[in-house]
């Protein structure tokens, strides 16, 4: 529609709304940066559609590779102690399936050795009466191990508190895995010397003491001591390896009197939270491509991709993966013999097989056959197929969502070019449309004052000719003038 003005207000002086007239004819020029504008809003949400989706098919990819990783949760064992107060134990993938049995007779400790309290205090010279000096020697890890002399002069670390120092920095400095500290009691206070080694290497011992200082018996430093199905063991550490293949035993507590059980076998509990960790990841893929092809009722349309081919094409993948199914093997032969059943809307929910077991049950009769359904040195099993497809579909440039977002992408490119030249133009015309109707608008407020100037000059005329009528000679106005 055009723009159309008042010609009385114009001719009145009130003249015309300069930014108005602008606006609106900028207005009727501005119909394809609306639809740019609109159509940059459409990709922008099927941008975000595809990306919530790519970003869902990403965490399926990462719980299916959990599951055909050989060295991962599904080729893993466990190790169980039936008494975690006296151990507790870990194995990897050599573990061999068996039941062990343990006694903890005592832990492996660390040496240590401290003195009597100390007359006067921690800040008291512990030199004998009128010497200067003072000496003794640590004893860590017996005749073999290595021997600290302290040597201790008066003023300088002859106190139970700078001697505490003195032997941390000197420690610290020869590597003698000891530390020293100042214990206050209401004894008094005492010097306390510890080994950081547990077992026979932490052992203490003081030698040649000319100090006033009194040491008592050294405690600790002792291997820890246990039968392994009925073989004595030893072990400088709580944390014992190789005692049995492929497992860790971590000592918390010693037991003479317990037996302990330690079971070692399939990671059954790890392989279950990983299958159940796939199916949330499955579902939720198949959940976002549901929703996009679903029609709303009010509006008679998918979601913002749903017409998307590639979805259509993603979809089919997945249902192809997900229903596959081998032979033998024990009756594992697809996931329904898991306890993994399909719904009608392609979801997946973990209950029993066709046999009545639960999931936990068929782990528990026959984790080998699990591991070689899911996965197998061929790489065909469930998990090895799946997992190359998903490689596939998410590859960072060819996988089937990527390209749908980099193309995209390049629309929106190409969109926000085209607007802001656009834009640009129109600021252009804006400038050059207000200077020229400001111009108008100036003209238009002068004219009441160009009219009054016209009409007092034409009133002047006709009064000068009026007086002037008498005379015969004088020439007569007319109208027409």
């Amino acid at each position: 529609m055009g723009i159309s003005f008042n010609p009385s207000s114009l001719l009145s002086g009130q003249g015309i709304d300069v930014s108005t007239v602008v606006s609106e004819l900028l207005n009727e020029q501005s119909g394809p940066l609306t639809e740019w504008q609109n159509e940059q809003a459409t990709l922008q949400t099927q941008a975000s559609a595809l990306t919530s989706i790519n970003n869902d098919l990403s965490n399926l990819a990462t719980a299916v590779s959990a599951l055909s990783d050989p060295l991962g949760v599904v080729s893993a064992q466990s190790a169980t102690s039936s008494d975690t107060g006296v151990l507790t134990a870990t194995a990897d993938s050599t573990a061999t399936g068996a039941t062990h049995t343990i006694v903890v007779n005592n832990l492996a400790s660390t040496g240590t050795v401290y003195t009597d309290a100390v007359s006067g205090g921690a800040n008291v010279s512990i030199l004998p009466s009128g010497a200067s000096t003072g000496d003794f020697k640590i004893q860590i890890g017996g005749a073999s191990g290595t021997t600290a002399d302290i040597q201790i002069t008066a003023g300088t670390n002859d106190t139970l508190t700078t001697l505490a120092q003195s032997i941390n920095q000197q420690s610290a400095a020869n590597n003698w895995g000891i530390t020293a500290s100042v214990v206050t009691d209401a004894t008094g206070a005492r010097l306390a010397i510890s080994s950081t080694a547990t077992g026979t290497a932490g052992a203490l011992s003081i030698a040649n003491n000319t100090t006033s200082l009194i040491f008592n018996s050294p405690l600790g430093g002792q291997n820890a001591s246990l039968t392994i199905d009925g073989i004595p063991y030893s072990s400088t550490s709580n944390t014992i390896t190789g005692a049995i293949s492929g497992v860790t035993l971590n000592l918390t507590g010693a037991a003479p009197d317990t037996t302990v059980t330690v079971s070692v076998g399939a990671n059954t509990q790890g392989i279950a939270d990983a299958l159940n960790n796939f199916v949330s990841a499955y579902n939720q893929v198949v959940g976002d491509l549901n929703q996009q092809f679903t029609v709303d009722p009010s509006t008679n349309t998918e979601g913002p991709v749903g017409s998307d081919s590639a979805l259509r094409s993603l979809q089919s993948s997945l249902m192809r993966d997900v229903t596959y199914s081998i032979t033998g093997n024990s009756g594992i032969v697809n996931l329904a013999s898991l306890g993994i059943n399909m719904n009608d809307d392609g979801t997946l929910t973990v209950g029993n097989t066709p046999g009545g077991q639960s999931m936990s049950e068929v782990l528990a009769a026959n984790p080998a056959a699990v591991q070689s359904f899911l996965q197998n040195s061929s790489l065909t099993g469930f998990a090895n197929s799946f997992n190359t497809d998903l490689t596939n579909l998410t590859d960072p440039t060819q996988g089937i969502l990527n390209v749908d977002l980099a193309e995209n992408q390049s629309e929106q490119q190409s969109l926000t070019t085209n607007i802001n030249n656009f834009e640009q133009q129109l600021t252009t015309e804006q400038k050059q449309l207000t200077q020229e109707f400001s111009q108008v608008n100036a003209s238009l407020q002068e004219y009441p004052l160009l009219l009054q100037q016209v009409t007092e000059t034409l009133a002047s005329m006709e009064s000068s000719g009026s007086s002037s009528g008498t005379s015969s000679s004088s020439p007569t106005l007319t109208s027409g003038l």
